[in-house]
C-alpha cells in the first residue's frame, strides 16, 4: 500500500474523532457564551460531570438496555433471515408478502408498546419485541433483494451445468445475499437500540429509557442527556463491530478493499 493511501486511511479513520471534537468546543462555547441554563440545554461539560457523578447508575440502566437490545436485535436477525430467504426465492411469496410488510413497516412501533404490555405485562417483554419489530424489516429486505436479483444469465448457465434451483441459492444466492447482509445489520442494530429505549420509556422500570424519563421528570437535563450519550455510543460500537466483521468476510464485495 502507498504512502498516500495510508495517509488516506487516516485521514478518513481520524475525520469523524475530529468533527465530534470541533461540534463538542461548539456545543460548550455557545452555552458559555450566551449563559444557557442546563436546565434548558446543558453544556457538554456539565454532561460530563453528570455521567461521572451517576456512572453506576447508568451503567445498570446500559447493561438492561444493551442486552435486551442484543435478544430483540437476534431474534430480527434469525426471522429476517428466514424471511428473506422466502421472499428472495419465490417470485409468488415475493408478490405476497413484500407489499404486506411494506405496509407494516410503515406503522409507528411506539402504537404497539401499549398492545405488548397488555399481552406481556411490563418489563423486558415489550422491550424486546419492539427491539425486534423494529429492526427485522431491513434484513428481510436486504436478504430478499440478494437472492431476487440474482443474475438471470448466471442462473440459466448453473442451470445448463446441472444445479438445481436450491443449488443455485444456497452455493451462489447466499454469498452474493451477504454484503446486502452485513449492511443490513449496520443499520438494524442502531434501530434496535432505538425501540427498546422507546419501550422503556413507556413500559419499564429499568434500562435508558427509564432513565431519560426520571431525570426528565426530575429536571436533571444533564443526566438526561448523559443517557442518550451513552445509547448512541453502545449504537456506534455494534455499528462499528458489524463493520469489521463485514470487511473481513465480505472484503471481496468492495472494489479497492484489502483484508489483512
Amino acid at each position: 500500500m502507498s504512502s498516500a493511501a495510508v495517509k488516506a486511511r487516516r485521514l478518513e479513520a481520524a475525520a469523524p474523532w475530529a468533527l465530534l471534537i470541533v461540534g463538542l468546543f461548539l456545543w460548550q462555547g455557545v452555552c458559555t457564551a450566551f449563559d444557557v441554563s442546563e436546565f434548558v440545554f446543558p453544556s457538554p461539560l456539565r454532561i460530563w460531570e453528570q455521567l461521572v457523578e451517576f456512572r453506576g447508575e447508568i451503567a445498570k440502566h446500559a447493561w438492561r438496555t444493551f442486552w435486551v437490545t442484543m435478544a430483540g436485535f437476534g431474534l430480527a436477525i434469525v426471522v429476517g433471515v428466514l424471511l428473506g430467504f422466502l421472499i428472495g426465492s419465490s417470485r409468488l411469496a415475493y408478490a405476497a408478502i413484500y407489499p404486506l410488510m411494506t405496509g407494516f413497516n410503515a406503522l409507528p412501533k411506539a402504537a404497539f408498546v401499549p398492545v405488548l404490555v397488555v399481552w406481556f405485562g411490563i418489563g423486558i417483554g415489550p422491550a424486546i419485541l419492539t427491539a425486534f419489530l423494529i429492526s427485522f424489516f431491513p434484513i428481510t429486505v436486504n436478504i430478499a433483494t440478494g437472492l431476487a436479483t440474482l443474475e438471470p444469465e448466471l442462473e440459466d448457465v448453473l442451470r445448463v451445468l446441472g444445479a438445481r434451483r436450491w443449488d443455485v441459492l444456497m452455493k451462489v444466492g447466499l454469498p452474493r445475499s451477504m454484503p446486502y447482509f452485513f449492511g443490513s445489520l449496520k443499520v438494524a442494530i442502531t434501530l434496535a437500540f432505538v425501540g427498546t429505549t422507546v419501550s422503556e420509556m413507556t413500559a419499564s422500570n429499568e434500562g435508558i429509557g427509564y432513565l431519560l424519563v426520571s431525570a426528565g421528570s426530575a429536571m436533571q437535563m444533564g443526566l438526561a442527556f448523559a443517557g442518550l450519550v451513552v445509547v448512541g455510543a453502545m449504537a456506534m460500537v455494534m455499528y462499528e463491530f458489524f463493520s469489521i466483521v463485514e470487511k473481513r468476510l465480505t472484503g471481496w464485495a468492495h472494489r479497492g478493499s484489502q483484508v489483512h
